[in-house]
């Protein structure tokens, strides 16, 4: 193993710990805005019709929040079990999550605690692992770039990869507090939930990407070349064509910020959308046969198992290619110097 992966393999766990402390502002901030969306919906109403209309809402949500605990489907928010009236809850989503990062640092810790020229055990486990993974990153993004990011690749998907496979295990989504009604126990406010399956975290996660990926381009392309990427016409034309491939290519670079503000969204979107639908569907194949809540959903757990590992490579590969298209010209340079 290189100087430079034994390194990384020190570097991932600082990165772990820095992600786990940012990621809570923004799940704060989302509880934050939640909170004064509902004091909002509580101002007075200064008309009748007004009153009306929020007595009609008021009967339609409570309609379907009762056919919601019909259905036994799990709450799209995660639910505040710790410091429930402070301003920074603690939801069940953020005790998984942080299970998830603690666990990873102290296994990281006790692999790279001695490392030995022969790794053996959880050292040989952490290097084939971080080895793998920048071996497969330098093929798409290049050697140069990979120096530079492959401590956030792997942080990112180390860290959804646990989190995802931590939220299969048994007893996530069944222990908490509830009542006991004609079905047997039902759980309101489970203890512990998918880290993942809150769009906090995962809109946490984007937004740190986006982050350092406004830093990478800026520091391989500098500002000149980050406008130039976005607005400058490639290829090469004269005359007429000339200005109009910088009429249209100053048209596309508008749309192409329009696409880098949503990446977040699609980035965060989708890795909750899909763990959610994953936690449903086995909380659904629980519950259909009464009996069989134990056999059901085994296989739908080992495709979860499969669900979780394609959604952390998927968002791994995702903002490694959103990098590489900013700072490809930059790393084809280094290519050349080089060669």
């Amino acid at each position: 193993m290189t100087n430079n992966s034994r390194h990384t393999l020190k570097l991932i766990p600082g990165a772990v710990l820095g992600l786990l402390l940012l990621a809570p502002v923004w799940i704060g901030a989302g509880d934050w805005t939640a909170a004064g969306a509902d004091t909002a919906a509580t101002a007075p109403v200064q008309s009748d019709a007004a009153v009306a209309e929020a007595d009609l809402q008021k009967d339609v949500s409570k309609g379907e929040s009762e056919a919601a605990k019909e259905e036994h489907k799990l709450p799209q928010a995660a639910v505040p079990v710790l410091n429930k009236m402070g301003r920074l809850p603690i939801t069940n989503s953020m005790v998984v999550s942080w299970i998830a990062a603690v666990g990873l640092i102290v296994f990281a810790q006790i692999a790279t605690h001695r490392m030995k020229r022969i790794p053996t055990g959880a050292q040989n486990l952490w290097e084939w692992l971080v080895e793998s993974l920048r071996n497969f990153l330098e093929g798409i993004i290049g050697r140069h770039l990979v120096q530079r990011t492959f401590w956030f690749f792997a942080t990112i998907f180390i860290f959804i990869l646990v989190t995802n496979w931590v939220g299969l295990i048994p007893g996530v989504g069944t222990i908490g507090w509830g009542h006991r009604d004609a079905h047997g126990f039902k759980i309101e406010e489970p203890l512990f939930r998918g880290g993942n399956a809150d769009l906090n975290l995962t809109l946490a996660m984007a937004l740190v990407f986006m982050g350092c990926w406004l830093v990478w381009s800026l520091r391989e392309v500098g500002l000149a070349g980050f406008v130039k990427e976005l607005f400058a016409p490639k290829g090469e034309t004269t005359g007429f064509l000339k200005a109009l491939m910088v009429i249209v290519f100053f048209a596309a670079g508008w749309i192409e910020i329009i696409s880098i503000l949503f990446r977040p969204i699609s980035l965060s979107f989708r890795l909750y959308g899909n763990i959610f639908a994953g936690e449903n569907m086995l909380e659904t194949m629980a519950r259909l046969v009464p009996g069989l809540g134990w056999l059901l959903p085994v296989p739908f757990y080992l495709l979860e198992l499969l669900v979780g590992l394609v959604q952390a490579l998927v968002f791994m590969l995702l903002t490694a290619v959103f990098t590489l298209l900013m700072c490809q010209h930059a790393e084809g340079e280094h290519a050349g110097e080089h060669d």
